[in-house]
């Protein structure tokens, strides 16, 4: 049976400018322990074990015409602690994000490349 999840995985064109937003804005800690692959990348720790990997690949998925609203857009969702404090880091770093379109105490954000993150404190699966 499937657990859970061990990682997830983003592609990323400017490793430097990512973790300013996923270390520094999101306060997520860099893993000193990656293992040194062909391309650069960085592993960050979530809870229990999980991580989230940035890999500098090239990405074949353009951004353009995608949903405005992450939650109609393939996305990670992470579960923060106090999520009014993460709006609140997002609004003073300018990164825009959009509340949950099913009423849930939920918001989503796009990282510097696009890709789509949702936050909420209780997490029930409801279609977006």
């Amino acid at each position: 049976m499937i657990k859970s999840i061990a990682h997830a995985s983003f592609l990323v064109e400017d490793l430097s400018k990512s973790l300013k937003f996923y270390c520094d804005v999101l306060q997520i800690p860099l893993n000193p322990n990656r293992p040194k692959f062909a391309y650069d990348g960085a592993w960050l720790d979530l809870d229990n074990k999980q991580q989230l990997h940035l890999m500098v690949l090239p990405n074949p998925d353009s951004t353009d015409g995608r949903p405005e609203h992450g939650g109609r857009d393939r996305h990670v969702a992470l579960l923060v602690e106090n999520l009014d404090a993460l709006a609140e880091r997002l609004e003073q770093a300018g990164v825009e994000f959009s509340r949950s379109k099913s009423g849930r105490a939920a918001f989503f954000c796009r990282d510097p490349d696009g890709n789509a993150l949702e936050f909420a404190e209780d997490f029930t699966p409801a279609s977006q």
